[in-house]
């Protein structure tokens, strides 16, 4: 008698063969970003008490001046529940500044308090750090291919069905 799972063991793919988790594109993608993102979170988690998500809202909000809720969802292509939840969680440690949203009160723009912008002058440096130490495994040129590998496959990824 075969075994439960002996069917899935051998479904095949039809670009590819076998389909083998270690060796699939999206798996492999989702991996190295869950072990960046996890790898910078300690750092910062540590030592700023902020998570992956509240980081990711922090940082739009420190390359534009202000930002509507939806442009930050928009920019860090979180979920609209993960980035309310950052949202409240740095509003309560003062980190932002939230205002309605001209003619639509229930919209809101949303800022760095200077205590938010002085911690994210803090963090920067951290960050940038983190970026030198992953790219000292490349040679410029690789850098450059991976930049290029990585716009086409965010490309293509967004024209995918949903």
């Amino acid at each position: 008698m075969p075994e439960p799972n002996a069917c899935a063991a051998t479904a095949l793919c039809q670009h590819c063969g076998p389909l083998r988790l270690a060796e699939f594109l999206p798996y492999r993608l989702s991996v190295v970003a869950e072990s960046v993102s996890q790898a910078f979170a300690a750092r910062y988690a540590e030592e700023f008490g902020l998570g992956v998500s509240e980081w990711r809202v922090m940082a739009v909000l420190g390359e534009s001046e202000c930002l509507s809720t939806q442009a930050v969802i928009g920019r860090t292509e979180m979920d609209r529940v993960k980035v309310s939840r950052a949202v409240i969680r740095l509003d309560d440690r003062r980190l932002l500044l939230r205002e309605p949203l001209p003619g639509d009160q229930r919209a809101h723009l949303l800022r760095l308090s200077p205590r938010g912008l002085s911690l994210y002058r803090r963090i920067v440096p951290r960050a940038c750090a983190l970026q030198a130490e992953l790219a000292g495994a490349l040679d410029p040129a690789e850098l450059a291919a991976l930049d290029a590998i990585l716009t086409k496959l965010h490309r293509q990824a967004a024209q995918l069905p949903r």
